[in-house]
C-alpha cells in the first residue's frame, strides 16, 4: 500500500534503555515498536576530541508513527533521553513510501447505557 502518512523513527541509545524510551513514545501515541541490538563503533580519537566515554552496547528502538506525531515524539525523546542523559540517545526520522500491516488506531469504545 503506498501511502504518506507514516514516518519511521529510530532512537539509538545505550543499552538498557529502549524500554524507558519506548514508555516515552508511548505517552506521546506511538502504539510499539521494535527493539533491536547493536554495537557503536567510533573512533578512539574522535571520543578523546569531543571528550566522552563510550559505550559500545546499543539499542535501536525502530517505531512506525504518524506523520503528525512525529515531531513530538522526537522531541520527547530527545529531551529526556539525548546525549546530555545517562541514554545517551539519538533520535531521527525516515520517510515510510509503502506499507503493509499496519493496523489503524483503535478509539476507545463509548459504554452505552442499557
Amino acid at each position: 500500500m503506498k501511502t504518506n502518512d507514516y514516518e519511521v523513527v529510530f532512537a539509538v541509545v545505550n543499552s538498557g534503555y529502549a524500554e524507558d524510551v519506548m514508555d516515552i513514545a508511548r505517552e506521546q501515541g506511538v502504539r510499539g515498536g521494535t527493539i533491536l541490538n547493536a554495537r557503536g563503533v567510533v573512533r578512539e580519537e574522535a571520543a578523546a576530541f569531543f571528550g566522552i566515554t563510550l559505550h559500545q552496547d546499543k539499542e535501536i528502538l525502530m517505531m512506525v508513527v504518524e506523520k503528525e506525531i512525529r515531531d513530538q515524539v522526537l522531541n520527547a525523546i530527545y529531551k529526556q533521553m539525548g546525549m546530555a542523559k545517562k541514554a545517551k540517545g539519538i533520535a531521527f526520522s525516515l520517510p515510510v513510501t509503502d506499507a503493509v500491516g499496519l493496523a489503524p488506531a483503535v478509539e476507545p469504545k463509548e459504554e452505552t447505557e442499557v
